[in-house]
């Protein structure tokens, strides 16, 4: 097996899904970026962490460190472990705030094993059922992968995806919460059977949700309509109750709001950018966020509508 002798560094993107009633369907690429720089070593196992997550012990995670372990997968794809391994990580995307976390680390890491290697035996089409095994469901690692907002479903031959390119009038803001929420724990929370008046609701706001996204003419105000959720939102409340007010007062503003993925961060669809509309609502946001006395970290983003990729290598890594 030969392997790349230079370094490779992958820049991936977080993610938001569910965007309200496209619960493990939807999801939306936001420009919030990890970087990832891998190289083969001549032995040994070498990590360095920056940013979300450095003084959580990420770099002493060893095989267990969720890109190592994506990368060990892909490996053997591809034809073989490499005899030592170094990664160089910024992490710019908060953990266990509903933001795709660890959706970014395995995309970054079967990326860059794939850089590394014989990218021939890991195709583009190998990358979304490996990523959906190690993360347990398509939708963030979707929209990660393919940037814009994507639909993931699973068949019996494996998880599928359509990438869409929402409108360049809707702007995604971010309210981060201070504080994590276990993925595992909110989805626990979950019952295992809904009302089927939900399950109709829901399928019709979905749809009414990506034409609201991502048809020309739409009218801006139907967003508010399309991002009711009957399937989920309300059952995590518990475990999330600063979520689930300020997605209420929020919602009752007029402002389009939703838990962002398992929460407990809250994804608000503004207008464009620097428009009239958008800079009201951005202080409406803003003052009704103030009003909860809690440190939300408000940010306002776009749309990754390149997803994630490979960099070119540089002299000093910029991860």
């Amino acid at each position: 097996m030969e392997w790349s002798a230079e370094a490779v560094r992958v820049r991936v993107p977080a993610t938001s899904a569910n965007l309200g009633p496209g619960f493990d369907a939807l999801g939306l690429a936001l420009t919030l970026h990890d970087e990832v720089e891998a190289r083969i070593l001549p032995s040994g196992l070498s990590i360095d962490v920056s940013g979300e997550g450095e003084g959580e012990g990420l770099a002493g995670a060893g095989e267990q460190h969720l890109v190592v372990r994506a990368m060990r997968v892909a490996f053997a794809v591809t034809g073989g472990q490499p005899p030592g391994l170094g990664l160089r990580c910024v992490n710019r995307i908060p953990h266990g705030r509903g933001l795709g976390s660890s959706a970014a680390a395995v995309v970054a890491g079967l990326l860059a094993a794939r850089a590394l290697s014989d990218s021939g035996k890991l195709p583009d089409a190998a990358l979304l059922p490996l990523a959906s095994e190690l993360e347990g469901h398509p939708d963030n690692v979707a929209a990660c992968l393919g940037g814009g907002l994507t639909i993931a479903w699973t068949a019996p031959d494996g998880p599928h995806m359509v990438r869409l390119d929402p409108l360049a009038s809707v702007t995604p803001v971010v309210c981060v919460a201070p504080v994590p929420v276990r993925t595992d724990v909110a989805r626990g929370l979950l019952p295992e059977l809904i009302p089927h008046w939900d399950a109709a609701a829901n399928a019709g706001r979905s749809a009414l949700l990506v034409a609201a996204l991502t048809q020309p003419g739409a009218d801006p105000d139907v967003l508010l309509a399309a991002t009711q959720d009957w399937l989920h939102q309300d059952y995590r409340s518990s475990a999330m109750s600063p979520t689930h007010a300020l997605v209420r007062s929020l919602r009752t503003a007029g402002l389009p709001a939703v838990v962002s993925g398992a929460g407990p961060s809250v994804l608000v669809f503004l207008g464009a950018r620097g428009g009239p509309d958008y800079r009201h609502d951005l202080d409406s946001l803003g003052s009704i966020v103030r009003e909860t006395g809690i440190a939300w970290h408000i940010s306002s983003l776009d749309v990754e509508r390149q997803g994630a990729r490979v960099l070119r290598p540089e002299s000093t890594p910029g991860c």
